[in-house]
């Protein structure tokens, strides 16, 4: 994606309105099952991606919509697999949590708590030693810095210096659970602990993200190893739509206040002028409608090839029991 602020602009704009009209959908009852959005942190994928190539890997997370909308899917077949339909990237068979586009290098998102850093080390590893010059950026959240696989992820890609960029969403609660009652230590101190450089960046300004990741990215394709990335952030709506109904209250309210007065749509978008940036939001709000149109159109997938794609042999799965 573009590193110029119009397309930095474009790209957390996109994010943002394109999860707004997803919680629409949820609400509707068009979304089943709800989402997890990523209001507030669209900064952190849009500043990354723009850092990377078209050929360079991701792994995304639960809160994945953004992720595989900065790295270049379509938003159109991105809402059509949040809608369970035949024409999404995933066949609708993905949905929220595990949407994919390997044409553009997205791996997945991934609905396990840190597992897209262990899928991101050894499928940048297997490219590498195939003789291509690729990096990797897996992202999670501050809630996945505990997690056995994800630890062995950052030991394995230090060991065999894999140039994946583990980007820590840090956004200050792991569900409900601030950080601070969770996370003994730093987050860069787990990356330092595996001899591996960590910085901490601003994640709601999208140009900062970006500098950060051209540095590391810089350094990663040249042989440098991995890299850590402590992206400080925050979630402006819940952590599942399913929040709007139980109304959880865990967050202060002057809390949500502050963090909601530095909004990364805004940051960037003060550095267009007014008309640069009217034109880049007609240009989303069009994508978005088109968006919208062609999922709602789209036909549900044939409950007869449900067990289609479950082996890469093409094997055909057994129906029935017994």
């Amino acid at each position: 994606m573009s590193a110029d602020p119009v397309g930095l602009y474009r790209t957390v704009r996109l994010i943002r309105r394109f999860e707004e009209r997803a919680i629409d959908l949820v609400h509707a009852g068009t979304i089943v099952g709800g989402i997890h959005p990523y209001l507030g942190q669209e900064g952190i994928a849009a500043g990354v991606c723009a850092a990377l190539r078209a050929d360079d890997l991701v792994t995304g997370t639960h809160r994945g919509h953004g992720h595989v909308l900065a790295k270049g899917a379509d938003p159109a077949r991105m809402l059509a697999e949040l809608c369970g339909r035949s024409t999404g990237l995933n066949r609708g068979r993905g949905g929220s949590m595990h949407a994919a586009d390997l044409g553009v290098g997205v791996l997945g998102a991934n609905a396990i708590v840190g597992a897209g850093g262990a899928i991101l080390t050894g499928a940048v590893w297997a490219r590498r030693r195939r003789g291509d010059d690729v990096v990797g950026a897996s992202f999670f959240g501050d809630g996945a810095v505990n997690e056995g696989m994800l630890l062995e992820a950052f030991n394995l890609a230090a060991l065999w210096r894999v140039p994946v960029l583990f980007v820590c969403e840090n956004n200050g609660y792991a569900t409900t659970m601030p950080v601070a009652g969770a996370v003994a230590g730093t987050i860069t101190g787990r990356a330092e602990a595996f001899g591996m450089p960590a910085t901490v960046v601003d994640g709601q300004d999208p140009e900062t993200v970006r500098a950060a990741t051209a540095a590391a990215v810089a350094r990663m394709r040249a042989g440098g190893g991995p890299e850590l990335v402590e992206a400080r952030t925050y979630r402006f709506d819940a952590h599942h739509t399913f929040e709007h109904v139980v109304r959880l209250d865990y967050r202060p309210p002057d809390e949500v206040a502050a963090g909601r007065a530095r909004d990364p749509v805004e940051i960037q978008g003060a550095r267009l002028s007014t008309a640069d940036r009217a034109a880049v939001d007609a240009e989303v709000e069009a994508t978005l409608a088109a968006a919208v149109e062609f999922a709602l159109a789209s036909p549900d997938p044939d409950p007869a090839g449900a067990l289609d794609h479950l082996y890469a042999s093409g094997l055909v799965a057994r129906t029935g029991g017994g």
